[in-house]
């Protein structure tokens, strides 16, 4: 397969697993696994494409398990029969130092106020380094520092996924200690937003 192809086929199958898994009729287990014989009838490939776009995913989004596969992380609320307990069993406890969140300038503000939310994902996604290519998404504004010690003591857990995404319920504002500008727009008002931080406090 080209890599144009390989990018397509990796883009509906991360959201067959994430997503539409339910919709589409197949049978995925409450952490996120499904038979991989469902997977291959589904999008017309092969055992052999499949590993394919599996071992040349960038994110290592997804984990193949013999005869199942699932994304590592990443699932909507709607993923049914996909729960927050399953997929956590699944993944093991955090137990490294602080977490980085990427996001817009434009969601400061509500952070500040509200925390980091999960939305319609079942988990906040976390980067395990200012510079990790997972965890976030390709282009943010400002990054947040989470810290493992508050998170902890307000009685929330970290995870780590198969490919070393770090994953929380919820972040609350008091858990977040830095905010990083990582593009000339944030930067230029990085005053502005640091204030959303020492006003909520």
């Amino acid at each position: 397969m080209n890599p144009k192809t390989i990018t397509r086929k990796s883009k509906k199958l991360s959201w067959l697993l994430r997503h539409g898994a339910g919709s589409e009729g197949l049978s995925m287990d409450a952490a996120g696994y499904v038979p991989v014989s469902e997977v291959l009838e589904r999008l017309r490939m092969t055992r052999a494409e499949l590993e394919l776009i599996v071992a040349r995913n960038n994110k290592r989004r997804l984990q193949l398990d013999g005869g199942r596969i699932r994304c590592c992380q990443g699932h909507s609320t709607e993923s049914m029969p996909v729960t927050r307990e399953a997929l956590e069993a699944s993944w093991v406890r955090w137990g490294g130092g602080v977490v980085w969140h990427g996001t817009s300038v434009g969601a400061v503000a509500s952070i500040a106020a509200e925390g980091i939310v999960a939305q319609r994902r079942t988990h906040v996604h976390l980067a395990p380094a200012l510079q990790s290519v997972v965890g976030k998404r390709a282009a943010v504004h400002v990054m947040l520092a989470v810290d493992p010690e508050r998170m902890a003591a307000a009685g929330l857990g970290l995870w780590a996924a198969p490919n070393g995404v770090v994953l929380a319920r919820r972040v609350p504002p008091s858990c977040i200690t830095e905010l990083r500008p990582m593009t000339h727009r944030a930067r230029e008002q990085e005053a502005a937003l640091r204030a959303f931080f020492d006003s909520a406090a």
